[in-house]
């Protein structure tokens, strides 16, 4: 019989098995993707899958796609119009027609990433030129609801019927879609631009219950946060709210608990988002706050945030930190010149035992570019792969194991039928694997062979492994992920055996 190696519970390491690697995919102004809005759906879809597999090879686990920019969106709805970055043109639909979220959202699965849908809820377009929006467009339908700042429309945070609206948004994608998340970038009210002011006077005399105008504002977006977050949850308890704030939640110099910076915008005094109210409310499954300076920054040094950050954190919030890879060989900060920022800075995140893990702004930075970056990490901090963290608040066992029913070895793979789960909702199917007489230890990341997309069947699962993989470790075992990211026990299987068969449980 074979058995198990155990772990206590880890602590930090430089090679984590839990981690949060995450890429944000912005197509506003296709940014990332579409690489261009004339592309054809065939390139569309080649160039996705390319920044899939650029980021699989890194070993990152989470794609944070942007699919609704400006009042638009990158699937079909009849609550607002196709983006014009998908098709050139808003309200047009792809040719041949494909739901680009739907196909998102499976190619991503198959490589074992979770799917979080970035939304963008109160930007309402680009510009004020109105007769390039479809006539759907909220700002041709329902003009009341909008208010124009520095060039730009703004949905009206101050008004029932927008977040009615917004939150409509929000439960659709959730119903309709397997995705894992549902997040919101920094823009809630609009950055302040100096000598322009935003008009919501009226909606402050009609709504503003006797509150000063800042406060209203900061109310009217934690009551938005608040309704989104229970929506989620009503619907789909698995999927994660998250929310990626300015990286300056108030600066020491206006208010003593905030943090020593010299920022000339803050969430709290510009922006009207408050993530200390979000989290102690608990409508909020994870912050994000984009630290987008170097180490040493003079006036908002990422050292002195990511620390800041770790001690205002509660222990109901996952913390991850959003770094800023496009500003590598990039920016007037000559630190970003150094290829080891990007690298030091993941090391100094893993100093904090509550900060969980990084993500990235933005995609294309790491495809064909910057390659001294990208090697320094797949040799150093990226070199096994990590699985991303249990949804907050949601740790439970997972009651089903994997059952082995029926193995099915051919010339290049080898088919392994599972019982079906009946007490779990299962996401994956991990495999892990080693050589000669080491132990299976399911905490130890160099282990991690595969993640398999969950295929859902009425009576069996049937996953398939290349040969190479179990020519090359004489013992593999497998475990189940479900929905919420937790783990079952695992099964061991003696690959060297002709007649594969599980010998234990751990």
């Amino acid at each position: 019989m074979l058995s198990f190696g155990y772990s206590q519970a880890q602590n930090k390491t430089i090679n984590p098995k839990n981690e949060f690697r995450a890429v944000w995919i912005a197509t506003v102004a296709n940014i990332d993707w579409p690489v261009k809005n004339t592309d054809s759906v065939a390139k569309q879809k080649a160039d996705f899958i390319e920044i899939l597999e650029t980021y699989k090879k890194l070993n990152y686990n989470v794609v944070i796609v942007q699919i609704r920019s400006a009042g638009d969106a990158m699937y079909p709805t009849n609550l607002a119009p196709w983006s014009k970055y998908l098709t050139g043109k808003q309200g047009l639909a792809p040719y041949p027609f494909y739901d680009p979220l739907d196909w998102m959202i499976t190619e991503a699965h198959n490589r074992g990433f979770e799917f979080h849908a970035w939304l963008n809820p109160y930007r309402a377009s680009m510009d004020l030129n109105t007769s390039e929006l479809s006539r759907s467009h909220d700002v041709i339908k329902h003009p009341e609801w909008m208010i124009k700042y520095d060039g730009k429309y703004y949905y009206n945070p101050a008004l029932p019927e927008v977040q009615a609206h917004l939150i409509n948004v929000v439960d659709e994608v959730v119903t309709k879609y397997d995705v894992d998340a549902i997040h919101f970038d920094d823009y809630f009210y609009p950055y302040r631009v100096p000598g322009k002011a935003f008009n919501d006077t009226a909606s402050y005399k009609k709504y503003g219950k006797g509150m000063s105008l800042e406060d209203w504002r900061r109310d009217n977006v934690n009551t938005y946060l608040k309704n989104t977050f229970d929506a989620i949850k009503k619907l789909k308890p698995w999927v994660q709210f998250g929310i990626s704030p300015f990286g300056v939640w108030r600066n020491k110099s206006v208010d003593p608990r905030g943090s020593d910076t010299q920022a000339g915008q803050t969430n709290y005094d510009d922006l009207y988002a408050d993530p200390m109210a979000w989290m102690e409310g608990n409508y909020i499954d994870y912050l994000l706050p984009q630290l987008y300076w170097s180490i040493e920054h003079k006036t908002a040094s990422y050292a002195k945030l990511l620390k800041w950050w770790s001690e205002n954190t509660n222990e109901n919030t996952a913390l991850y930190i959003g770094n800023g890879t496009y500003k590598i060989n990039n920016d007037s900060d000559k630190k970003w010149f150094n290829p080891n920022e990007i690298p030091n800075q993941i090391d100094l995140t893993r100093t904090y035992a509550n900060v969980n893990g990084n993500a990235f702004f933005s995609a294309k930075w790491f495809v064909n570019k910057n390659k001294v970056v990208t090697q320094l990490l797949k040799d150093n901090q990226y070199q096994y792969p990590a699985l991303p963290y249990v949804v907050p608040n949601s740790r439970q066992e997972v009651k089903d194991v994997p059952n082995v029913m029926n193995i099915n070895n051919q010339s290049d793979s080898t088919l392994i039928s599972l019982s079906f789960p009946t007490q779990s909702k299962i996401r994956y199917v991990m495999v892990y694997g080693v050589t000669d007489k080491n132990l299976i230890n399911v905490n130890d990341p160099s282990q991690i062979i595969d993640k398999i997309a969950f295929k859902e069947t009425k009576d069996s699962i049937t996953i398939k492994i290349p040969k190479l993989y179990l020519e090359k470790h004489n013992n593999c075992a497998l475990t189940f992920i479900d929905y919420f990211g937790n783990e079952s026990q695992a099964t061991l299987l003696k690959a060297n055996n002709k007649n594969l068969k599980t010998n234990e449980d751990r």
